[in-house]
């Protein structure tokens, strides 16, 4: 059975996450329901990482198998068709029946966005998180060199993660400022739930200065939630999509580069956590 890979990049603010849920709108039940409407079948829908409720996506990468034959440009505009204005279909590709959108992935992206500047937003109060007091970048980019590597990130675990293991692996971590705003650009095989938001919580009190440079590090070797920063606005959050290996014959955006960990994904957990 042929097997179909979109490109799909999305606006959570009005959706309550990707996963279907029972109570209130989500992105792979619109998914689910355009590409079935373009299949006259309905499909399943399985993605590279669930993003939780408010975040966005630049190219969420997801799969589904159906015996329906249509053109990349038929599952591309049919199913957009069919979308609400705040998802699109980017690109589709069939693909070999041994690929999954989760398992094959190397690595994910997130970027992580914040205004810090005295007034709010107004035109970009979907897409960024808001700080009025400045914020320092050098003491907050130490910091975050502590979080590199693989390591049991429980201190920045919600309560309600399902993950069997806190054991995730950050291979980049980058903060820079662009004018008035900061950006965290971040980097792993997988996340926990809420993982980077509760990483950015406890980034912000670095950068105003009530906390010390060491003290992400002992976070981290804590392990205790409770002891970390808040949960950051999920406004801020845009999941820039994961990289596979060039084999699959994905478009450039989702393949790995030469610089990217040839390591094995994770295996399959019942679990699909989400940061």
């Amino acid at each position: 059975m042929p097997r179909i890979a979109l490109g799909i990049e999305y606006d959570g603010t009005e959706f309550f996450g990707w996963q279907t849920l029972t109570h209130g709108s989500s992105v792979q039940a619109a998914v689910t329901n355009a590409v079935s409407l373009v299949a006259d079948q309905r499909l399943e829908i399985v993605c590279a990482g669930r993003t939780d409720s408010g975040v966005h996506a630049i190219e969420q990468v997801a799969h589904f198998d159906t015996q329906v034959v249509r053109s990349a440009r038929a599952w591309t505009l049919g199913a957009s068709a069919h979308l609400p204005s705040s998802v699109a279909v980017i690109w589709a590709r069939e693909v070999a029946p041994d690929f999954h959108a989760r398992y094959c992935a190397l690595t994910r992206r997130y970027r992580y966005t914040i205004l810090n500047r005295a007034v709010r937003p107004g035109l970009e109060a979907r897409f960024v998180a808001w700080e009025r007091k400045p914020l320092a970048v050098e003491p907050m980019r130490a910091a975050a060199a502590a979080l590199l590597g693989e390591q049991d990130f429980s201190a920045f675990r919600t309560i309600a993660c399902q993950a069997r293991s806190p054991h995730r692996r950050i291979d980049a971590l980058s903060i820079e400022r662009l004018g008035e705003r900061i950006v965290i650009e971040i980097e792993g095989n997988a996340f926990l739930h809420h993982m980077v938001r509760n990483i950015v919580g406890s980034l912000i009190p670095i950068g105003r200065g009530e906390r010390p440079v060491s003290w992400l590090a002992q976070l981290l070797e804590g392990r205790d939630r409770r002891r970390a920063g808040p949960t950051a606005s999920a406004s801020g959050l845009l999941f820039v999509g994961p990289r596979y290996p060039l084999a699959w014959g994905l478009p450039a955006s989702v393949c790995a580069g030469p610089d990217t960990p040839a390591r094995p994904p994770l295996a399959p957990r019942k679990s699909d956590p989400r940061p």
